[in-house]
């Protein structure tokens, strides 16, 4: 059993397998899943659980080069750019900006606008 980090298989599998320029989108429990796009589904309740908790979980483990955000995201947005600094972009813009993603994850998260597409980097 591992000892720290992602516990859950699935995404520890998918964060393991990104490369350079893959997107992987973290996002709140209404944000729609394109077709063809894999859903890792973490939501068990509504809040659970957190958008942020798992955002700050998937940014101790991966490497990010760039992200992006809903420009209408407020006060959740403040929160993502603190962590990450996320472009801003309309929120139609956000969702089409998805179908490009290898996975979107969804939290439970009830916040408007709790979405982040998180554009992976390199180590070295």
């Amino acid at each position: 059993m591992k000892k720290s980090g992602i516990l859950h298989n699935e995404l520890a599998q998918l964060i393991a397998s990104l490369g350079h320029g893959d997107l992987l989108v973290i996002a709140d429990a209404g944000l729609p899943v394109p077709q063809g796009v894999r859903c890792i589904d973490l939501a068990v309740t509504l809040g659970v659980p957190r958008f942020l908790d798992v955002l700050d979980a998937v940014t101790q483990e991966m490497a990010i080069e760039t992200a992006f955000r809903a420009a209408e995201a407020g006060g959740i947005g403040q929160q993502i750019d603190a962590r990450v600094a996320a472009e801003q972009v309309s929120h139609a813009d956000f969702k089409t900006r998805t179908t490009r993603a290898r996975a979107i994850v969804r939290t439970g998260e009830a916040t408007p606008y709790a979405n982040v597409g998180l554009m992976a980097g390199v180590v070295f």
